[in-house]
């Protein structure tokens, strides 16, 4: 049995197979390590070591009255235990932590800003199958015809109603109509190795979808087409995390004005034997806790050029802010108006076509009464099949800026623009 594709059926696998998406979503991956490492900075470090020295003799010294004593042993070993915690450190732990909490949020709008690019490659190259399957039906009709007027032509010829001339431009017509329909047959081809290659199917599989190629009137305004994309534009929430990641950083470089201050303990062991049992000249174990704070009063200005640095790139992800906001905008408006446009077109075809239908039947009945040449049949069939392929690309062009605006605005699917911005909502 042939699978027909649905469009959200085409999207979901898109999504499951796409390459693109599942790095980014190793981006997020990534992302959260990192937030989970800065988080380890809060916690106290633990540490083990072993050693061994031997000397290359044993430690005597000499007192007088008792000659030379033996004051340590040739071989020895030694085992620590030591704790640190951090106690103070002028922000920078918990500001590293905040940079990279915001990194994951970051993370996740590249991963929404991707997905929704993938849900709008899908839907060109559906409808762009559905449009290249109608252009073929189309050229098909034109060559039926374009056959039948060579026929025509032909019997009258046969029966010296019309000269050579007006059956030679018949057939000239017919085979330049061939033409158009072998290229319309590669455009669907071409159109449905394009939807396999998005969804990473063999590009070579099958390919069936369904036909929803159809026109749906949408109760839209553009003021609430540039509202709703400023909530919710994934790049704009993505360019407000910028700024909030670089205030941070100031915070995260003015930490260096501030002493660090950490507390410690060491547990030690010590021995001649590796068990580090003792030996008679030292005790078996100490222990000792401590506290060290340390400050670099004096840089010569490093740690106040860092914090400029910082305070600068703050006002860059401002400006960056407002120019995405410009971008996005335009882009909305763009796509409502090719929206708009489109839907011009679907009714302006619409009626070209019955238009040129009924100058073809005009014409034919000319001809067959001979007052017309074969000329005006065929331009009037020309005209018929440009006014069916205008509508039909008008048809498809319309569906595909409703993606687009879905795109533009910033539509989490499976919802779609009319659910998030009709007027009933």
């Amino acid at each position: 049995m042939v699978r027909t594709f649905t469009l959200r059926e085409s999207i979901d696998l898109a999504l499951k197979q796409s390459a693109v998406v599942h790095s980014v979503r190793e981006g997020v991956n990534v992302s959260e390590s990192g937030r989970k490492e800065a988080q380890t900075s809060f916690f106290p470090k633990f540490s083990t070591s072993y050693q061994y020295t031997r000397l290359n003799e044993k430690p005597e010294t000499t007192i007088t009255g008792l000659g030379t004593v033996q004051t340590g042993t040739q071989d020895n070993y030694q085992w620590d235990v030591g704790v640190t915690q951090p106690v103070f450190a002028g922000g920078k732990i918990i500001n590293a932590y905040r940079i990279n909490k915001l990194g994951v949020d970051v993370s996740r709008m590249e991963e929404m800003i991707t997905v929704q690019n993938i849900i709008l490659e899908v839907r060109e190259a559906y409808f762009n199958i559905l449009k290249s399957e109608r252009i073929l039906e189309v050229a098909e009709q034109s060559v039926e015809q374009l056959e039948a007027q060579r026929d025509t032509a032909q019997s009258f010829y046969d029966v010296g109603i019309i000269p050579k001339n007006d059956l030679l431009f018949a057939e000239v017509e017919l085979a330049n109509g061939k033409q158009q329909l072998v290229i319309a047959e590669n455009s669907v081809q071409r159109a449905k190795a394009q939807f396999n290659t998005v969804v990473r199917r063999d590009i070579n599989a099958f390919v069936e979808v369904e036909d929803i190629l159809v026109y749906k009137p949408l109760d839209i305004t553009l003021v609430r087409c540039l509202e709703k994309a400023v909530e919710v534009r994934p790049e704009i929430q993505k360019a407000i995390l910028a700024i909030e990641q670089t205030q941070k950083a100031v915070n995260l470089a003015k930490s260096d004005f501030y002493p660090s201050i950490n507390v410690f303990g060491t547990y030690s062991k010590f021995g001649d034997e590796p068990d580090v049992s003792g030996s008679k000249y030292d005790d078996q174990e100490e222990w000792y806790v401590g506290g060290i704070a340390t400050w670099n009063f004096w840089e010569w200005g490093k740690t106040r050029h860092s914090v400029n640095a910082n305070k600068s790139r703050v006002k860059q992800s401002e400006d960056a802010l407002i120019n995405i906001k410009d971008a996005i905008a335009f882009a909305v408006k763009s796509s409502y108006l090719s929206l708009r446009e489109a839907e011009k077109r679907i009714f302006v075809a619409k009626k070209a076509i019955e238009q040129a239908e009924e100058n073809f039947r005009i014409n034919q009945e000319r001809y067959r009464e001979q007052v017309a040449t074969s000329t005006d049949v065929i331009d009037a069939q020309t005209l018929l099949t440009k006014a069916k392929s205008d509508y039909y690309n008008s048809l498809s062009d319309y569906n595909i800026a409703i993606g687009r605006l879905e795109r533009a605005v910033g539509v989490v699917y499976p919802a779609t623009v009319e659910e998030v911005l009709s007027h009933k909502e």
